[in-house]
């Protein structure tokens, strides 16, 4: 039962990128960059669908490559708070982003910076939900394979940080740094 509240938390995440994407797009606003800053970015997305696959397979039984490790419900259950947290987090994040919502870095029309809303708790706060739903799926399937997409997703997020906080201060210079010393990357 607990993989139906990731599944759940994974299509409104998903659903909220693609209407606020559309939304953008009626005003004239390309949100979708990805891959233009690095081309490196396309090698995420099979690892994105091997992942949903494994959900998948440990919900409705399908192949799969291992066995959960060990099943505690209590544990489980932290997993779907930190899963139903996620989706919540993540459109607060893009309600607070507004116009300036983008996928990937828009160096050529950004918009102002965002301090306001979820921005004024954590610095990326789409990210820290990204972490929170995959902490969230490894809970609630404690198998490596989940262990190791979630070691592998901070090394990758922290990457994309890292490029989009450099295009930051060089775009917004001491606004974003005075931002910086006031609200943390993550938490």
């Amino acid at each position: 039962m607990q993989g139906y509240f990731l599944i759940g938390s994974f299509v409104v995440m998903i659903l909220a990128v693609l209407v606020r994407s559309q939304q953008l797009r009626k005003l004239g606003i390309k949100a979708v960059h990805f891959g233009k800053l690095d081309k490196k970015d396309f090698i995420i997305p099979p690892f994105v669908l091997l992942y949903f696959y494994l959900i998948l397979a440990n919900i409705w039984d399908f192949p799969r490559f291992e066995e959960i490790f060990v099943q505690n419900d209590i544990i489980s259950w932290i997993g779907v708070a930190f899963c139903v947290f996620a989706p919540v987090l993540f459109i607060w994040g893009i309600i607070s982003f507004g116009k300036s919502f983008r996928v990937g870095v828009d160096n050529k029309k950004p918009n102002s910076l965002v301090t306001g809303g979820a921005f004024a708790i954590s610095r990326n706060p789409l990210y820290l939900a990204f972490f929170s739903i995959l902490l969230g799926a490894f809970l609630i399937f404690p198998m490596w394979t989940f262990f190791g997409y979630f070691v592998a997703a901070l090394w990758l997020i922290d990457r994309q940080v890292c490029l989009e906080e450099n295009f930051l201060k060089a775009h917004y210079g001491a606004e974003y740094d005075d931002y910086c010393g006031k609200v943390r990357r993550y938490l």
